[in-house]
């Protein structure tokens, strides 16, 4: 009985950032697989997207508490900063195309080292996880 209602309690919180890690591994494979300095950079614009889409949506559909929105908020700037960087927007320069590889390693050292853990509902992490399926 106990271990049973230890396994519920871990299993109503889900990490979204650990979400948006696994999904951002998959963009750093798709990138270093892409031959093309242009599909590099639209695969990295079109995850970068998602991310900011599944945070948008959950920051409006989510019952979150005011600490996971100011960091919810903080992860989605990070991320905006990314693609600022990618096009060379907002007082970036644009990352060079031979360089693309790199970035999309750097941008996923930013995802994984993030020191921005948001623990919800489990209803809401499946929310996420359909999102992000729907981007696709």
């Amino acid at each position: 009985m106990i271990f049973a209602v230890q396994s519920m309690a871990v299993a109503q919180s889900a990490n979204i950032s650990e979400t948006f890690k696994k999904h951002f591994n998959e963009t750093v494979q798709q990138v270093q697989q892409a031959e093309d300095a242009d599909e590099k950079r639209m695969i990295l614009n079109e995850s970068f997207t998602r991310i900011i889409n599944a945070i948008d949506r959950i920051d409006s559909q989510a019952n979150l508490t005011e600490d996971q929105i100011v960091q919810l908020h903080t992860y989605k700037l990070g991320i905006v900063e990314k693609i600022n960087e990618l096009n060379g927007s907002d007082g970036f320069d644009e990352v060079l195309d031979e360089d693309l590889d790199d970035f999309s390693d750097y941008s996923q050292q930013f995802i994984e080292q993030a020191n921005r853990t948001i623990t919800i509902g489990v209803g809401t992490a499946l929310l996420i996880l359909i999102i992000l399926i729907l981007l696709l």
